[in-house]
Formats: structure tokens, C-alpha cells, sequence
């Protein structure tokens, strides 16, 4: 598995809270124990992130299933996994992180959209991930995720966010949801930036990460990649944007908020 020698993640699952707001919001009424969330209810949950550790957190914080109604039939810690075990289990809420081995979290959201749009027992998505980019955000609910809540989220906010997914309503916390009130309600933005678009989801990847200043050997061994794979994909991203240097691409990054 990939994150068999992941050194790094989350020893629990979640952070101080930050609550969650949108249509639907998660964190009215919060108690201390999950179990406040949802009495009497039950939801079946996949986990899907590259940190073992992580998944481990979340599991003890949030998968006890008497307690708090949440059921954890699956983990994943990359694209293939993901799509595998999503397939065979039919989940009704899969808990997704953004950045994932083999394309990122966006990949799993188009390689399930049919399990998405299944009308008698649709697999839905809400996004838990350590980013608050903008175009992270963006880029999930795009692809068809019911939310987006970050992993400084408290357990009992995570357990009602997971039913309230459930139940169809769209959970956000309360910064990213003005992200996605930019992006959608604004008429005079263009949807799609064309210069981005050329990009595969690979090559955004390590857009971000060279524009935050990674080495190469850091970029490699955070994507499960090799260094020549690494300069390939920069190669082929200052080809397709016409940039000369990393130096020119931070700018283009940092310009379009993509670091």
C-alpha cells in the first residue's frame, strides 16, 4: 500500500474546531460526543486518505458505530484503491481527501460518477482535507462533491457534516463556502481558466508544490514519484503555460491563488 511507510498524519483525527456553515451546516447544537450528531440513525463510510495514521484517527473518532451511527466499511490510500473499494462496498458518504496518489482526490470523483448519479442509492462525497485552497475546493465540488469541511473539524461537527451529506444537503466550512459562492454565482468570471485546463491533474500537482518551493526530491517523494518523473512533469507544465523557469511559474501560480 502507499502509505505503508508514510512517516507523518494526524495521531487523531481532528484539530481545534473551526465549526462548518453552507446549506446545511454542520455544528448546530454541537455536543462533546459524536453521538449527540445523529441518535438512532446509521451511515456507511469510506475513508480515503494517504495517511494511515489519519484514517486511524478518524476511524477511533468517528467509527464507533453504536455511539456515534457511523460505519467505516473501507479505507483507501490512493486513486485505485479508492475507486476499488468505493465500488465494492457502495458507501453512502465516502470521506475524501484532496490530494491522493494517482491523480487526487478529483480522479476518484470522475472515475464514481456513475455511482454518484445512480438514482436508488447514490455513493456521495465530502471532501476532509488539510487544504483551504481555493482551487482545491473549487476543483471537488466541480467534480461533483457534496462538501468540503478541513480537518481542524471536531468530531461530533464531522459526524453531523457525514448524515447531513447523507441526506443530500451541501456542508462547508464556513471560509471555503465563500469560495464556492465566488465561483458559481459570480456571471462575469470565467468557469474554467483555459491556461489551468491544459494542465493535467498530475501536472497541477506539481505546479502547487514547486510553487511553494519544493525540491524536486520533496515533490517525489510526497506524489510517489520519481525525480526524472518530477522533471518531466515541469517540463511539461512551463511547455504548455510558455514559462521559462520555476521562478516564472511561482508568479503564474501565486497570481491564479493556486499555492
Amino acid at each position: 500500500m502507499s502509505d505503508a511507510n508514510e512517516p507523518t498524519g494526524a495521531a487523531g483525527a481532528v484539530g481545534p474546531d473551526t465549526g462548518a456553515a453552507g446549506a446545511g451546516a454542520a455544528g448546530a447544537g454541537s455536543a462533546e460526543d459524536p453521538a449527540a450528531s445523529a441518535p438512532g440513525r446509521r451511515v456507511r463510510v469510506v475513508l480515503v486518505d494517504d495517511h494511515r495514521m489519519f484514517r486511524t484517527g478518524v476511524q477511533a473518532e468517528i467509527g464507533q458505530t453504536e455511539r456515534t451511527g457511523v460505519e467505516v466499511v473501507g479505507e483507501a490510500a490512493d486513486v485505485d484503491q479508492a475507486v476499488t473499494v468505493i465500488t465494492a462496498t457502495r458507501p453512502e458518504v465516502v470521506l475524501l481527501d484532496v490530494h491522493l496518489p494517482g491523480g487526487g482526490g478529483v480522479e476518484v470523483l470522475r472515475r464514481c460518477s456513475p455511482l454518484m448519479a445512480d438514482p436508488e442509492q447514490p455513493v456521495r462525497f465530502l471532501a476532509l482535507s488539510v487544504s483551504d485552497a481555493a482551487e482545491d475546493v473549487i476543483g471537488v465540488i466541480r467534480g461533483g462533491a457534496r462538501g468540503y469541511v478541513t480537518k481542524t473539524i471536531t468530531g461530533t461537527d464531522l459526524v453531523d457534516s457525514v448524515f447531513r451529506v447523507q441526506d443530500g444537503d451541501a456542508v462547508f466550512s464556513p471560509r471555503l463556502a465563500g469560495f464556492v459562492l465566488d465561483a458559481f454565482a459570480s456571471t462575469d468570471a470565467p468557469p474554467v481558466d483555459e491556461d489551468l485546463d491544459r494542465l493535467t491533474q498530475r501536472e497541477r500537482e506539481v505546479l502547487r508544490l514547486i510553487a511553494r518551493g519544493y525540491a524536486y526530491k520533496e515533490i517525489a517523494k510526497q506524489l510517489f514519484i520519481s525525480v526524472k518523473t518530477v522533471e518531466s512533469h515541469v517540463s511539461a507544465v512551463l511547455r504548455k503555460l510558455q514559462l521559462s523557469n520555476r521562478h516564472e511559474l511561482t508568479r503564474w501560480a501565486t497570481a491564479r491563488r493556486l499555492v
